[in-house]
């Protein structure tokens, strides 16, 4: 269990669906935080509660979604623009100061909608794009790596794991802006084309083909904060399967980047002048 604590439950907003996962093992990490009030919601119904007003009565929110994607057997995915009326009421509602959590494939939503990477502070691409003015390869992904994390500093999201802690899970070679995130927890596996699979390739039958892949060396941080409007943001890489789930290092992590974000300091310290 994290070191933040309260005296009444939290009430957390969790939303999933537009990638498959292991629903009631998913679910039982969440149960056994027993000063939390989790109330599960799918996309696109979700799509509600991002506005101010609707999301009021959410200390914070924590996304285990991938939103606006169809996948197509043998092809490219078909990607969705947002509603208008998400866009806008999701900027009111970074603006009102509200905490969320992204967690692992969340990085890949809302792929048409640049700002939402900006927002999150990096995105797994399934396609080649150009993304905020760069042109970026396709992402990596190696599912079951076994390896070391370790806090970049001292926060009191990783507090609890100070001296860092071993995982197997899913591992992404992706974009990271990070020069606009408080970086938390960085891995020891090496981010290298070799060590990857070309996640288009992976869509089109090519399940493990990275030969003539060309994506540069990626950052190996896997968790960071970062203020976007009034909200605290955090996102963590981490989170694939059962068996990250039952990490108590995963848990101790997810558990006190929940607790931080709906913390009177961490919308003190996203209010503050940059």
């Amino acid at each position: 269990m994290g070191l933040l604590r309260y005296d009444a439950p939290l009430n957390v907003l969790l939303v999933t669906k537009g990638h498959p996962f292991e629903r009631d093992a998913f679910h039982a990490v969440f149960d056994a935080f027993d000063d939390m009030a989790v109330t599960a919601v799918e996309q696109p119904a979700a799509e509600y509660f991002f506005d101010p007003e609707a999301a009021a009565g959410f200390d914070a929110i924590v996304c285990y979604d991938m939103p606006g994607i169809q996948f197509r057997p043998g092809q490219g995915p078909l990607f969705v623009d947002p509603p208008e009326r998400l866009v806008e009421g999701f900027r009111n509602l970074l603006d009102a100061g509200k905490g969320l959590v992204f967690l692992h494939h969340a990085l890949a939503g809302w792929p048409s909608w640049d700002e939402y990477a900006r927002i999150l502070g990096g995105r797994f691409l399934y396609e080649p794009a150009n993304l905020l003015g760069r042109d970026c390869s396709d992402s990596g992904y190696h599912h079951a790596v076994t390896h070391r994390v370790s806090p970049v500093g001292t926060h009191p999201v990783t507090a609890s794991v100070a001296d860092g802690f071993e995982i197997t899970d899913e591992v992404y070679l992706g974009e990271v802006f990070e020069d606009d995130v408080v970086p938390l927890l960085r891995s020891d596996y090496a981010f290298e084309a070799e060590n990857f699979y070309s996640a288009s390739r992976a869509l089109r039958g090519q399940m493990f083909s990275n030969e003539g892949w060309p994506h540069p060396p990626g950052s190996n941080l896997i968790a960071w904060a970062r203020r976007e409007g009034r909200s605290p943001l955090v996102y963590f890489a981490a989170g694939d399967d059962p068996v990250a789930y039952e990490n108590p290092g995963f848990r101790s992590v997810l558990g006190d980047a929940i607790r931080w974000v709906a913390s009177q300091d961490a919308r003190a310290w996203a209010k503050e002048t940059r």
